[in-house]
């Protein structure tokens, strides 16, 4: 094979190498179309450009990069990553940065992402969705030196991230299904190894025990963010008669209601369902789903924010940031024609 050069890179993507370079450099004047060829040809091939001179006259290639820690099926299937995407994107396109896409087919190729990342020197900067609480990226990526940002929760306070207040999040639900009366509450978690499933957890269980009433622990079933699994929980749980769910994401939120209904359970009547997220077929669901809010589309652009200022002033402390969050009533907890009245 040919050595890889940048005239090699202007060949392959049917370029000028004038045109390959403004593109490797960050320069203007390049049609969206063209750049996106040209980074295709560098990813597939793993050219390594020349970064000393740019590093040395401090400039930046301008590309900001985003690697979704999920399967590219789930990644498409799953409304919080198209919000997530067109919040980030949107912040991208506002402060005139590239948006360059890490995503993977399976979840061995996670173990790939600083090598990628790192061999291509094309990011200034990266966006990485929520780890797991025992994830080598984190470490390896503050290894490299390289600036990024977590969406979601870290416990390393040198690291910025930003993400929705969970701790309010699931307090409001332990607090409106008790004031529902319900008594056999259960939960359907995300995975214990994510660190946003381990906080909802926690501070839902501890506003149940503040006011008296603690978590039946045969009443909690643990699954993995998808609307199958949650569905599964579900049916584990149908046996142990609770008269409340609460799921730790709307997507999961669908799995409960299918499973309840296909049981013959009556909801809200039988069973109140509450959810995590309000995207939009949260509404749309059969009964319409109560759930919590977080703004989705303002986390992804919070994340380019904070990544920026990273990028820009490296010597300054990191921060955290987690935006409100509020619960939105509606039919799968009240009845229909009692949610106008209920506080939201």
């Amino acid at each position: 094979m040919p050595k890889l050069t940048l005239e090699r890179v202007a060949e392959l993507a049917g370029v000028s190498r004038s045109t390959a370079s403004r593109v490797i450099n960050g320069q203007d004047g390049v049609r969206p179309e063209i750049r996106r060829r040209v980074l295709d040809v560098v990813e597939l091939t793993g050219f390594v450009p020349h970064a000393a001179a740019r590093s040395l006259a401090g400039q930046h290639s301008r590309i900001l990069g985003l690697a979704i820690r999920q399967t590219t099926e789930q990644v498409f299937s799953d409304p919080y990553f198209a919000a997530l995407v067109q919040g980030i994107s949107g912040a991208c396109n506002d402060h005139d940065q590239t948006l360059s896409l890490f995503l993977f087919q399976s979840a061995a190729e996670h173990e790939h992402l600083p090598a990628r990342v790192l061999r291509t020197k094309l990011v200034d900067g990266l966006v990485v969705t929520a780890t797991f609480s025992d994830d080598p990226l984190v470490w390896q990526l503050t290894e490299s030196g390289i600036p990024f940002v977590i969406v979601g929760e870290v416990s390393n306070p040198h690291i910025s991230s930003v993400d929705a207040d969970n701790q309010n999040g699931a307090a409001l639900v332990a607090e409106h299904l008790l004031s529902l009366g319900r008594t056999r509450i259960a939960t359907v978690t995300g995975p214990m190894r994510s660190a946003a499933a381990s906080t909802r957890r926690m501070a839902f269980e501890r506003a149940l025990a503040v006011a008296g009433q603690p978590m039946d622990p045969e009443l909690v079933v643990e699954a993995d963010f998808t609307e199958d699994g949650a569905y599964a929980a579900t049916q584990q749980l149908l046996v142990r008669a609770p008269d409340a769910i609460f799921a730790f994401s709307d997507r999961m939120a669908v799995g409960v209601l299918r499973a309840l209904q296909e049981a013959g359970r009556r909801i809200p009547e039988d069973v109140a369902v509450i959810g995590f997220d309000d995207l939009p077929p949260a509404a749309d669901s059969r009964p319409p789903l109560t759930t919590v809010r977080q703004e989705v589309e303002q986390t992804g652009s919070v994340a380019v924010e904070l990544l920026l200022e990273r990028i820009r002033s490296p010597e300054i402390p990191a921060r955290r940031i987690e935006l409100p969050t509020r619960l939105v009533v509606r039919a799968s907890s009240v009845a229909s024609q009692q949610v106008g009245g209920q506080p939201s």
